[in-house]
């Protein structure tokens, strides 16, 4: 019996960039943030977070988180194609959850294209609820963005 290769999420480091840009560029080849892009992402810590997930090894997704105070935005968040549906993205969105909660944030906000049935099955799944949509705000292709929020359990609220 052979066992699932190991999963570890941790923090984005400089030294991932080029790896992340690549696969940005493989899971989304129209929109991809750049190399330069993410350095600027990585360099907005301590107010950006961003998390990589390696699995057996290697780079298999990755996660953003703005803190803003109250209210913490999802930024991006991808898992390679030949994982998905591995619990992987799952994974990494519990582990932005715990990061905003840390923080104190109590609700936790994301966009996500309309056309991407599996993201928006995986946000609703985790607890989010839509709010609105804006009208062609993903180009190329005026896609909509749909607008979803989670209410995050206080810190230490599991505690009692």
């Amino acid at each position: 019996m052979t066992s699932a290769p190991a999963v570890t999420v941790r923090a984005a480091h400089w030294s991932d960039l080029r790896a992340l840009a690549a696969l940005e560029t493989r899971i989304f080849p129209d929109d991809a943030w750049t190399e330069a892009s993410w350095w600027a992402e990585l360099a907005g810590r301590p107010r950006r977070e961003y998390l990589v997930l390696e699995a057996g090894g290697a780079l298999a997704g990755y996660a953003g988180l703005d803190h803003g105070g109250e209210v913490a935005d999802v930024m991006t968040l991808a898992v390679v194609p030949q994982r998905r549906g591995d619990g992987l993205g799952r994974l990494l969105l519990e582990s932005l959850e715990a990061a905003a909660a840390a923080r104190g944030a109590g609700h936790l906000m994301l966009e996500v294209r309309a056309d991407n049935a599996a993201a928006l099955a995986l946000y609703a799944r985790g607890g989010f609820e839509v709010l609105t949509r804006r009208r062609g705000y993903y180009h190329p292709g005026a896609v909509d963005a749909v607008v979803m929020r989670k209410h995050l359990a206080p810190k230490g609220a599991d505690d009692a």
